[in-house]
């Protein structure tokens, strides 16, 4: 959250449980880095998401 710039209460309102672990949608993760007005945030934002894809992977 801090390194994002995200709110507690915007990851609560989003957080959604998955089988057994709890993960932000992609499309809501998409759409945060399309609309920051700091481009070096849209980065760690992109670069996050992409992390969590790897090393989080769906089954």
């Amino acid at each position: 959250m801090s390194i994002t710039g995200m709110s507690e209460q915007w990851v609560a309102a989003r957080i959604k449980q998955k089988r057994d672990s709890k993960c932000i949608h992609w499309k809501n993760l998409r759409d945060l880095i399309l609309a920051h007005l700091d481009v070096r945030k849209r980065v760690d934002i992109f670069a996050l998401s992409i992390y969590g894809l790897v090393v989080f992977p769906m089954r």
